[in-house]
Order: C-alpha cells, then sequence, then structure tokens
C-alpha cells in the first residue's frame, strides 16, 4: 500500500487491487482517532481527528496493518429479492458465452459483498470472486433506468436505489429499498455487507417486519413511491425552478449533466 497526505485531517491509502481495498477499509474500524473511512476500487480515504492522533503516528498504525488473506472480515449479511426478467439479461448473457438461465444460477450462487458506494445514495457496487461476471457497460446509456433494477457492469453488480440515468446490464429488479434516511445505516448495501441475491417468481419484495424495509406498510410505500416519481421532462429527480447550492464541497465535487 502506500499513504499519500489528502489533507491536514485526512489520509488516502492506496491498495494494490480492490481486494486489498476492501480488507483494509474493514480491518480499520475502531482504529482510535479515525473519523470516517471511505473506500473506493482501489483506495480507501481516512478522515481522522489531529487532536487524537497525528498523521505520522496513524499512518505508523495504517502502514503496520495485517490483513487475514483467508478469511474476509464482513459487517452483516442482507438478502435481495430479485426477479430476473431484465431488459438486458439475454444480451448479458451473451456477452458472457453462457445462456440466461446459467447466468441467473450463478449470479444465485456467488459469494457477493459490497465493496464500496458511489453513483448515487446508496448504491452499492457489489463484487464475487465468480470469474463469470466481467461484462461491459451499454454502448448506449438509457436516460431513465427504473428505481430497483439489478444491473451489470464490469465485475459489478448493483442495485439502482431510484430512478436515473444509466448504462449498466439491467438483468432483474426488486422491491427492496436500498437508501432510507429514517434506516441505520441509510443505506441498505453498505461496503463490508455480504450479499445474498434469492430468485422469486412474482413480487421481488421483501418481507415485511423488517427496519427500512416496505413490507406491508401502505404508508411508507406511498411516500417512497413518491420520492421515486419526483422527476421532471429530463428524467434527473429535479421539479421545476428548483436549484442546487454547494455550500461545503467536499474532496472531489462533481456536477453532472443528463449525458452522463
Amino acid at each position: 500500500m502506500r499513504i499519500l497526505t489528502a489533507s491536514d485531517h485526512a489520509l488516502l491509502v492506496e491498495a494494490s487491487d480492490l481486494d486489498e481495498a476492501m480488507r483494509l477499509n474493514l480491518a480499520w474500524e475502531g482504529v482510535p482517532g479515525i473519523v470516517e473511512r471511505i473506500p473506493g476500487a482501489r483506495t480507501v480515504l481516512v478522515r481522522f481527528d489531529p487532536v487524537r492522533v497525528s498523521a505520522a503516528d496513524l499512518s505508523a498504525v495504517l502502514a503496520a496493518t495485517e490483513i487475514d488473506t483467508a478469511h474476509p472480515p464482513g459487517t452483516g449479511e442482507v438478502t435481495v429479492p430479485v426477479r430476473y426478467d431484465g431488459e438486458d439479461l439475454d444480451e448479458a448473457a451473451s456477452l458472457l458465452g453462457v445462456s440466461a438461465e446459467e447466468l441467473v444460477n450463478r449470479h444465485l450462487a456467488a459469494d457477493w459483498r459490497v465493496a464500496f458506494s458511489g453513483f448515487a445514495p446508496g448504491f452499492g457496487y457489489v463484487v464475487s470472486s465468480d470469474p463469470l461476471f466481467d461484462v461491459p457497460r451499454r454502448s448506449s446509456p438509457r436516460t431513465r433506468v427504473p428505481a430497483g433494477s439489478v444491473a451489470l457492469a464490469g465485475q459489478f453488480t448493483g442495485v439502482y436505489p431510484r430512478e436515473s440515468p444509466g448504462g449498466w446490464q439491467l438483468i432483474g429488479r426488486t422491491d427492496a429499498v436500498m437508501w432510507d434516511i429514517e434506516r441505520n445505516p441509510p443505506a441498505l448495501l453498505s461496503p463490508g455487507t455480504a450479499v445474498r441475491f434469492a430468485q422469486v417468481r412474482e413480487a421481488a419484495r421483501l418481507e415485511g417486519g423488517h427496519p427500512g424495509r416496505n413490507g406491508d406498510d401502505p404508508t411508507r410505500a406511498r411516500r417512497v413511491a413518491a420520492q421515486h416519481s419526483a422527476t421532471d421532462a429530463d428524467g434527473l429527480g429535479f421539479g421545476a425552478g428548483v436549484a442546487v447550492e454547494v455550500v461545503r464541497p467536499s474532496l472531489q465535487l462533481l456536477v453532472q449533466d443528463a449525458g452522463r
């Protein structure tokens, strides 16, 4: 690994690959002085409290970390019910050189884990050890991908938390709520979480009674539906006359238009 100074209260750790980044991120859980860890595909941004620990001391602790390559750490498990009827299922299977049935069976059988989050609140990049899953994005992205769409791109599976543009290969759909600010944590698929996909034939809905899930609560279902349907003509999720004000920019702030 390589440790770089990102600011007076943050270090950027460059890992050798995605697997090392995932393991390092989880291995640093509970390290004194660390305020937040933000994993990426090859990096982990470590924010710390300079009053509690110096950058030099924390760098030494991080550099001395030993990771267990045989037993990946985790932060719980989530089961996501999926109806495999995506528009791109046959095309994705063809690109991978298998039948649609085999693609679904291997997607169900694989051990998946959330590597990191990005793109939109609640969008987890979920990876498995099955080498089959390395599929290119669509050559032409869609302007609107329905909320709950289960999709493939590269080595990742992702679930769109709300309606948005997107270029991933759609293989199914779920009613699982990916992002709910009333849940702790708000993201259903947070980094380190083990994920199991379960096939359903009719309604791809999680069973009621679990915190942060739709269940049979009509009020909650209406609220989530209203959040997903509040889109304008461009499908970007903003009503007429609404503006975005950047109050405090982050390390890297991107403002993207419909072309993305």
